[in-house]
């Protein structure tokens, strides 16, 4: 706690420090945080080993939190306006004491930049410098952020010409956890209308050859995405995008492994569709494939399927349910788990899959093979699919506990 509070104390004194102004001062963030047991125990995850995501609901084992403030500084002659924004980031895994900081938590400042936005200069577009979140895109209910070129450096965004925005970032560092400097440039264009409410985006990412890091290698990596909103004519949206990478463009729009030659690639399908059917039935479902390949190695393939659902019974009673399977063909066999949650919900805010905040009740159940306990005992022992983890040698386990997640 120690952490937080210095922090919130820093961000309350540079507020204070700001000069009196028209601009007010705009707060948005995210909470997550609950308790949690398996069969006794503190609660334990279910994650299958090389699936980069899992299916979240009732499946979180972390108090989470990033809050935000942006504060528009002067508003031009021209209508363009300058501003700056900061986010801190408070994460801590369950079972252990909340001070976010350590071992078992963190806390740092995810974004922290400026932005000069509106420009006409740049038919509406921005120029920015700093670390933040830029262009990231993620499934929600296996929180996997599958295209996301967020990074500390300087850009132009959004820039318009000819109907189409086009934006170039220029990047050395994701996050605090990439440990060497790389340079990476991001290339975006957007807004080709391919049918009625349908739109096509490209990026191409291009990572430099690191010259201070020896046995580096250069690489990169492109994104084609289609989003489809009124999808089949039930008001929902649909995302289909499809993903290349040889080298270090294996990261797909982040900066990956530079030890990592051409012979390394990864290719990747998304889809996934969020719908509303009525204002009490909504949901989302995601089909992920991934398949990596490398020299002297088995090919290995990822893939992701299933859904959430909620049905409010009230204006705020909701009850939602998940089911997902992974699954992973790589040496040692295919390592398959199945994962199914019920939650009965409190939404206060009204009975929309969206709607937040949710106080949650859920039970989990998860199953998995042979193989992915082998892999989980490997790779990640302690785990819960490991044979030293909270269910030891059993292939199944169960979760119980209370969670709030909100968003503003």
């Amino acid at each position: 706690m120690r952490a937080a509070t210095s922090l919130s104390l820093a961000l309350a004194v540079g507020y204070l420090a700001l000069p009196a102004a028209a601009h007010a001062l705009e707060f948005t963030g995210y909470l997550r945080s609950g308790a949690g047991t398996s069969d006794g125990k503190r609660q334990s995850c279910f994650q299958l080993p090389g699936a980069q995501s899992k299916f979240r609901l009732g499946n979180e084992c972390e108090q989470y939190a990033e809050l935000d403030l942006r504060q528009d500084l002067l508003t031009l002659d021209d209508g363009s306006v300058v501003s700056v924004e900061g986010m801190a980031q408070l994460f801590n895994e369950y079972g252990h004491t909340p001070e976010f900081t350590g071992e078992h938590g963190f806390s740092r400042m995810s974004q922290l930049y400026a932005e000069w936005s509106k420009l006409p200069a740049l038919n509406g577009g921005s120029l920015w410098a700093g670390r933040r979140y830029y262009k990231r895109n993620d499934i929600h209910i296996s929180d996997f952020y599958y295209w996301n070129q967020s990074a500390t450096g300087a850009g132009i965004e959004d820039y318009e010409l000819g109907g189409l925005k086009y934006s170039y970032a220029f990047s050395r560092k994701d996050s605090v956890f990439q440990k060497e400097y790389i340079n990476r440039h991001d290339f975006n264009v957007a807004g080709f209308d391919t049918n009625p409410n349908g739109e096509l985006e490209f990026g191409l990412s291009f990572i430099d050859k690191p010259r201070h890091i020896e046995g580096a290698h250069s690489g990169w990596s492109i994104t084609a995405q289609h989003k489809q909103q009124d999808f089949l004519g039930i008001g929902g949206k649909n995302t289909f995008a499809l993903q290349y990478g040889p080298g270090p463009g294996t990261a797909l729009g982040s900066t990956g492994d530079v030890m990592l030659d051409d012979s390394a690639k990864r290719y990747r399908m998304v889809e996934f569709f969020d719908w509303q059917i009525t204002p009490r039935l909504g949901g989302q479902f995601q089909v992920v494939y991934q398949k990596d390949k490398r020299a002297n190695r088995d090919d290995e393939n990822w893939l992701s399927v299933g859904g959430r659902t909620s049905y409010a019974f009230t204006e705020q009673f909701k009850l939602v349910g998940e089911i997902g399977h992974d699954q992973v063909d790589a040496e040692g066999g295919t390592r398959k788990l199945t994962k199914f949650t019920v939650a009965p919900t409190w939404s206060p805010a009204g009975p929309g899959f969206w709607a937040r905040p949710e106080f949650r009740l859920y039970y989990t159940y998860a199953s998995w093979n042979q193989a992915a306990q082998n892999a989980a005992s490997q790779m990640a022992a302690g785990s819960a699919l490991s044979d030293s983890g909270a269910f030891g040698s059993a292939r199944h386990g169960s979760n119980f506990g209370a969670q709030v997640e909100y968003w503003w």
